[in-house]
């Protein structure tokens, strides 16, 4: 299957398939709290949305800091059906190459931090919880911004 990923903004018409894969993963899979899914950085983040045949099968958002200088990624999620065929780490190289940071963190659900180990991300601090979930912070080197 071709991946196809694109960068999207919260006023296009697209972002209601990027909510709808977070309900999904998050809302439904995850027993995330509605209220708690949805936040304020989703009118300003950079959104991307990674689609295979047209049908739309996973997502992220990166939240900008630092004057730019560092990416958070956020509200990684891949639907179950697309799981393991790489739609995870097409959407993370596709961020890592097309936004410009000197760094780039994300907090991880402990479950996936071989995933993003794999990715080159190293966990630091402790575990915390985050809706209910146990999470690590992780940061990986970017290039010169």
């Amino acid at each position: 299957m071709q991946i196809s990923i694109r960068q999207i903004q919260f006023t296009d018409p697209e972002f209601e398939s990027c909510f709808q894969i977070r309900l999904t993963v998050f809302v439904e899979e995850q027993n995330v709290p509605l209220e708690e899914e949805r936040d304020e950085y989703d009118e300003t983040a950079l959104h991307f949305l990674a689609t295979g045949n047209g049908t739309p099968l996973g997502t992220a958002r990166v939240i900008l800091k630092d004057a730019g200088a560092t990416a958070k990624i956020t509200r990684v999620a891949v639907l179950p059906s697309a799981r393991k065929l790489g739609v995870g780490a097409a959407l993370m190289q596709h961020i890592e190459n097309s936004v410009s940071a000197k760094k780039f963190l994300l907090d991880a659900q402990t479950h996936a931090l071989p995933f993003y180990e794999r990715l080159g991300y190293a966990a630091y601090g402790d575990p915390f919880m985050e809706a209910n979930i146990p999470h690590r912070h992780m940061q990986k080197p970017g290039g010169p911004v």
